[in-house]
């Protein structure tokens, strides 16, 4: 059976399946809808294929990934997703491609290149590229350069951490995530 969807019909379906841990589902509706994704449509796919991390969503992801329109290669939603997928995939050099490409980015692009390196275990990189922003930073970006000083615990990581912390806005301390973070940090560096 062949249904036909308008735009909005198309993404209510496909978000809400997403966001109810049923990605496999996201993949299923989408192979039966047979429409060209739209951006909306491009980047939650991305999400649901990071979110599986399997065969199927390797090869769905990167199929979508090469015939994606010339026009949406530089959005910054849609690659952030594409990064993040990638990352998730292990695919570490196609998501620094995609990262390098973009002319204007934003603090979550950041972000999740970061978290993929983190999830990558190449906390040196993520930590190198936390030091290349020049944006305001986010409860987020700070957890994550947190979790990377943990992990590294090194003499310069030391002192970039401890220098992150006494930077760190007064409503971010309130942040469990990111105050568990630096508490684990420091008590990685010894420093209870």
């Amino acid at each position: 059976m062949q249904c036909i969807y308008s735009l909005p019909s198309q993404i209510s379906p496909i978000i809400c399946l997403i966001t109810n841990n049923v990605a496999e589902k996201v993949l299923n509706l989408f192979d039966e809808m047979k429409i060209e994704p739209d951006q909306f449509i491009l980047s939650t796919l991305f999400n649901a294929c990071a979110v599986l991390n399997n065969n199927r969503a390797m090869k769905t992801g990167k199929k979508l990934l090469a015939e994606m329109p010339e026009n949406y290669r530089n959005h910054n939603t849609i690659s952030t997703s594409a990064i993040n997928m990638l990352m998730k995939f292990g695919d570490v050099e196609s998501a620094e491609t995609i990262f390098r490409s973009i002319k204007t980015k934003d603090i979550i692009t950041y972000n999740v290149m970061m978290k993929g390196y983190v999830g990558n275990e190449m906390f040196e990189k993520a930590l190198n590229l936390f030091q290349q922003i020049h944006l305001s930073l986010t409860n987020v970006t700070y957890t994550i350069a947190f979790n990377c000083c943990a992990k590294l615990c090194n003499d310069r990581v030391i002192k970039i951490g401890k220098e992150l912390l006494a930077k760190m806005p007064e409503n971010y301390r309130n942040d469990n995530k990111t105050s568990t973070s630096a508490i684990d940090m420091l008590m990685k560096f010894g420093d209870v």
